[in-house]
């Protein structure tokens, strides 16, 4: 009773004060107030709705780096940032002061210690196996004849049929599902078979749909309530821990499965990541163990928040600006014809020279980056470049939306999606800095699955642009969804239809 009582009053203080902010709310284009004892916490929760156009707003303003104050005692102060030198100097001069953390670890505590939550030793060993297995020949083999067989025999079949019966499709939806069959092949050898005309739902996909919102809503909270509320079983946490009991059961079938199949299969290694895992050779990272479940359960689990989301999310920004500027489609299909591509599937070589669709790319996810914001912590005390004082143990804040959308780092044209921005004059692909252009992450902690990533996405659009039309649904609202993952709020909803043979 007297967790609840404190709950409540919490809440009661907040929702008077926000209140109180609405009747005298600072305008638009000025900093958010500094209230005493809230901080800045009202006018946040007042934004909460337009959170990154909020961002942008207030970086724009500050400078590209702006200090936020929380609730006294509640641990909320950061110090938010998408300062080139800034984020540069974080994520590699002195890579070595800024981790992930133990905030972080408790954020995103459903995932375990996988790749993506760890630091030090353990980062390490995880990182160098990773190389080893995405980077070995077999698998890369694997990964393509995956895409190949997904596309001939879900994603192609599932077009046909909304292009054949004239009906619309979200294809957000579509993407994510193709997306999630591939990594999970990848993954475990076994394919869910999520894509497919009945779209039937997949409780795991459905568990990290939820966690992708818990999350933001974890960053936002003061700590004790969404801990508070994870304790009690209450709102966003209940489901929280409702997705981490469906991971469990979900990665714990998998592991039993693999297991027996490897002690039942005599002719050599397997091809999908799990097998690899739990054949390891533990004298090379002696960190890991491939006998325990739960550092395969997050193994497992890294994987698929690294391949999943992030692709579909890329992808369905992508079509949605090619529906806003018809003359890059022209462009690119102009650019595939050019370089001789068929309709019967395309071989690494030929995805290389499409240049023009690689920027194209590139500009969607500099405008909608498929992980929305980064987070670390500080060890020790240091001076930033832009001259700000980072104190041990400082929350930073590094919003990759907003990154995109600077005009004092891309130009007065930073609104605009323009593929051109990465073309050279001779028709090569301009190289922008990973600090600048943070999709696939920076420094030593640049993604591993980057060249994997890029061939996914275009091995989809040149599928997709040659043999069909996509046409967005009119008068749709297209915004993004809060949360770790830069999602479509209400998905993309499209109709099809099958291009003639030229």
């Amino acid at each position: 009773m007297v967790s609840l009582s404190l709950l409540e009053t919490s809440m009661a203080i907040i929702c008077f004060l926000i209140l109180h902010y609405l009747l005298v709310k600072t305008p638009h284009g000025q900093f958010p107030r500094n209230w005493p004892v809230l901080g800045m916490l009202p006018g946040l929760l007042l934004s909460l709705q337009r959170l990154y156009d909020y961002s942008v707003e207030i970086l724009e303003l500050s400078g590209l780096t702006f200090p936020f104050k929380g609730p006294l005692f509640f641990g909320m102060d950061m110090l938010v940032t998408v300062d080139p030198a800034n984020i540069h100097h974080i994520m590699s001069t002195n890579f070595s002061n800024y981790i992930k953390g133990s905030d972080f670890k408790d954020v995103f505590d459903v995932f375990g210690d996988g790749i993506i939550t760890t630091d030090s030793e353990l980062w390490k060993n995880l990182r160098k196996s990773y190389q080893a297995m995405l980077h070995h020949q077999e698998f890369q083999k694997f990964s393509m004849s995956t895409m190949t067989s997904k596309l001939k025999d879900g994603l192609v079949p599932l077009l046909d049929h909304f292009a054949k019966e004239g009906t619309s499709v979200d294809l957000q939806e579509v993407f994510g599902r193709l997306t999630f069959d591939t990594i999970l092949i990848l993954i475990t050898g076994s394919d869910p078979r999520s894509l497919s005309i009945e779209m039937h739902e997949d409780e795991l996909a459905k568990a990290l749909d939820d966690v992708g919102e818990g999350v933001l809503y974890r960053h936002v909270k003061p700590r004790f309530l969404w801990k508070l509320q994870n304790w009690m079983g209450l709102g966003q946490e209940k489901t929280m821990n409702q997705a981490n009991v469906t991971f469990d059961c979900v990665c714990s079938t998998y592991i039993s499965s693999k297991r027996e199949e490897i002690l039942s299969t005599t002719n050599g290694e397997g091809e999908d990541l799990l097998t690899s895992f739990m054949k390891l050779d533990t004298t090379k990272y002696k960190l890991l163990n491939p006998n325990d479940d739960k550092f395969l359960r997050d193994t497992i689990l890294a994987f698929i928040l690294a391949g999943r989301d992030t692709t579909a999310s890329a992808l369905s920004w992508f079509f949605w600006l090619l529906s806003e500027n018809p003359h890059v489609v022209a462009k690119i299909r102009q650019e595939i014809i050019d370089n001789g591509l068929t309709r019967t599937g395309n071989g690494q070589e030929s995805l290389d020279k499409l240049v023009y669709l690689q920027g194209a790319l590139f500009e969607a996810m500099r405008l909608y980056p498929p992980v929305s914001f980064g987070r670390k912590s500080s060890i020790e005390s240091d001076v930033l470049p832009s001259g700000h004082k980072v104190d041990a143990n400082s929350k930073i804040i590094i919003c990759l939306y907003a990154l995109g959308r600077m005009k004092a780092v891309w130009g007065e044209d930073a609104l605009q999606f323009k593929p051109e921005r990465w073309i050279t004059e001779n028709g090569g692909l301009k190289h922008e800095p990973s600090f600048k252009f943070l999709a696939f992450n920076s420094g030593p902690r640049t993604c591993l699955g980057k060249h994997l990533a890029i061939t996914q996405m275009k091995t989809v659009a040149v599928e997709i642009l040659q043999n069909y039309d996509v046409k967005v649904i009119k008068d749709q609202k297209i915004e993004p969804v809060l949360g770790f993952i830069l999602s479509m709020k209400h998905g993309l909803r499209v109709t099809v239809a099958k291009r003639c043979s030229t």
